[in-house]
């Protein structure tokens, strides 16, 4: 097994529309706004940047992303990394059951380039597994404070 790989997944039901929630993920370079582990958002084209996150561990990941997949009608948001982390994720955007709003899945596939984090991989594994749900965690409250603001902010 190598210990740097990893792949999550989290799904979230959020009491909004889901084209509000697709606007609100399609702009990247807005998540340090909301996303208080989304520490720098460059764009360095029309669809690649670079990214800059740091959660509760003392330690910033830099990833270079491109724009894989961009499907407002599937709902469908997909970006390659590269750099410290390397491989993909993925937003799906779609209704959510009965009057939940929007079921919001978050997908994830990579391994992890940083040296530190290769070196510390078997023994810290747990640790950086608990430091991406409370990324994530922080995530979801920043998204759903975003969404409550309105549209006005949304621009």
């Amino acid at each position: 097994m190598d210990w740097s790989h990893y792949r999550f997944r989290s799904t979230w039901q959020l009491r909004a529309e889901p084209d509000a929630v697709y606007r609100v993920l399609e702009r990247p370079d807005t998540y340090p706004e909301w996303w208080p582990q989304v520490r720098e958002v460059r764009q360095t084209g029309e669809t690649t940047g670079v990214l800059r996150f740091r959660s509760v561990l003392p330690y910033d990941l830099t990833v270079n992303a491109r724009s894989t997949r961009r499907d407002p009608r599937d709902g469908v948001l997909e970006v390659a990394l590269t750099g410290d982390l390397e491989g993909w994720v993925r937003w799906t955007v779609s209704p959510g059951a009965g009057d939940r709003g929007t079921r919001l899945l978050f997908e994830q596939e990579v391994v992890v380039r940083k040296t530190l984090m290769r070196v510390l991989a078997l023994p810290c594994r747990p640790l950086f597994r608990v430091n991406h749900l409370l990324m994530m965690r922080a995530g979801r409250v920043g998204l759903l404070a975003r969404l409550a603001a309105g549209p006005g902010d949304l621009v």
